[in-house]
C-alpha cells in the first residue's frame, strides 16, 4: 500500500496504452507505476517492492518479455499479477498460469472488466480496494460506485460515474478532452470530443449546484475545481 492505496505497476510497451491505464487507475483512487519494457519493469519491481499491491504485465515486450519477468519476481515475491496480451490461445494462457499469473485477459478489453479483474484479485490477496473521494458535500466511492451529494444519492450511468471519478481524482488540473476519452471511455474508443462534452452537460445537471465545480476550460478541456460557494 502507498498512502493507504493499492499500488499497481503497469508494463507494456506501447505508451498509449500505459498512459491510458494509467489515468483510467488514479483517477479511481490508485497508486500507479510504469515501465516500457522487461528489464525496466524488474529494475522498478525491486526498487518500489514494499509499495507494488499488482501487476499488470503485457506479454510480448523487448529486453524480456511478461513470462519472463514474472518468473523473474517469483522467484523472491507472490505479489499479484495479471497477463495483458494480445495473444488469447490457450497454450499462451496456460503459459501465463504456470509462471504464476492470478489472471489472464486477452486485448482488446473492456477496462471496466478489467477494473473488475483488478479488484478481485486484491481482494483475494487480502488488499483493500481504491478509498472514498470526499470532496466537500460530494462523496464518491469507486469500488461500490456509488455517488452521494449532502447525504443523498445522485443516480449516474456508468459513463457519468466515470466522468465524474476521472474529473474529482484530478482535482484542479485542466484535462483536454482526448485524456478524458483515454480515461474513461479507453485508448480504443473511436469516438471525438462531442462524446465528452455530451456527457459532462449531463453529469452538471445531475449535480445541481456542485455542477459549477466542472469548469470548461477554454480550447482545452475541463477541470474540476470545488467550490464553497456551491454548498450554499
Amino acid at each position: 500500500m502507498w498512502d493507504g492505496k493499492p499500488c499497481i505497476l503497469i508494463v507494456d510497451d506501447e505508451a498509449k496504452i500505459t498512459k491510458a491505464l494509467r489515468d483510467f487507475f488514479n483517477a479511481r483512487g490508485y497508486r500507479t507505476l510504469e515501465a516500457f519494457d522487461g528489464g525496466e519493469a524488474i529494475d522498478v519491481f525491486y526498487e518500489h517492492s514494499t509499495k507494488i499491491d499488482l501487476l499488470l504485465l503485457d506479454v510480448m515486450m523487448p529486453v524480456a518479455d511478461g513470462f519472463s519477468v514474472l518468473k523473474e519476481i517469483r522467484r523472491d515475491s507472490n505479489i499479484p499479477a495479471i497477463m495483458l496480451t494480445a495473444r488469447a490461445e490457450e497454450y499462451d494462457q496456460i503459459a501465463g498460469f504456470r509462471h504464476g499469473a492470478d489472471d489472464y485477459i486477452p486485448k482488446p478489453f473492456s477496462t471496466s472488466l478489467l477494473l473488475a479483474r483488478v479488484e478481485a484479485v486484491l481482494k483475494r490477496a487480502g488488499k483493500g480496494p481504491a478509498g472514498e473521494i470526499e470532496i466537500g458535500p460530494l462523496c464518491i466511492a469507486p469500488a461500490q460506485r456509488f455517488v452521494s451529494l449532502g447525504g443523498k444519492r445522485v443516480e449516474l450511468t456508468p459513463k457519468e460515474f466515470d466522468l465524474l471519478c476521472c474529473l474529482a481524482a484530478n482535482r484542479s488540473r485542466a484535462l483536454t478532452r482526448e485524456q478524458i476519452l483515454n480515461e474513461v471511455w479507453g485508448y480504443a474508443f473511436e469516438g471525438d470530443a462531442r462524446t465528452v462534452d455530451t456527457h459532462v452537460k449531463q453529469l452538471r445537471s445531475k449535480l445541481g449546484p456542485c455542477g459549477e465545480w466542472i469548469k470548461t476550460v477554454h480550447r482545452i478541456g475541463y477541470r474540476f475545481e470545488y467550490s464553497f460557494e456551491a454548498e450554499a
